[in-house]
């Protein structure tokens, strides 16, 4: 699992810079910098933090997060239809 990743991913369909995201979830500047870069895991407040901050469910956070061997039971082609529509739907709550 790839928390980093998909924070990251969550942040940049959302327009936020580190430095927002960090500022709204209360988290600083340089620990998000590291959770991003895989350096650092969370812990669950500070994902859940997070996911409020992006307005994103922490299930999203976390079924974005999944390598391929832990998505048991999905096809390559299901999961990539999965991801791409739970990004659009990050998108499209933009605005």
């Amino acid at each position: 699992m790839n928390l980093g990743k998909a924070i990251k991913l969550c942040r940049t369909q959302r327009g936020f810079s580190q430095a927002e995201l960090s500022r709204i979830a209360g988290i600083s500047v340089s620990y998000l910098s590291l959770l991003e870069r895989g350096k650092r895991d969370p812990n669950l407040s500070t994902v859940e933090d997070i996911a409020q901050a992006l307005e994103v469910p922490v299930s999203i956070l976390v079924f974005l997060a999944a390598e391929d061997d832990e998505m048991v039971g999905l096809t390559p082609e299901l999961r990539e239809k999965l991801s791409y529509t739970a990004l659009r739907l990050i998108e499209a709550s933009n605005g």
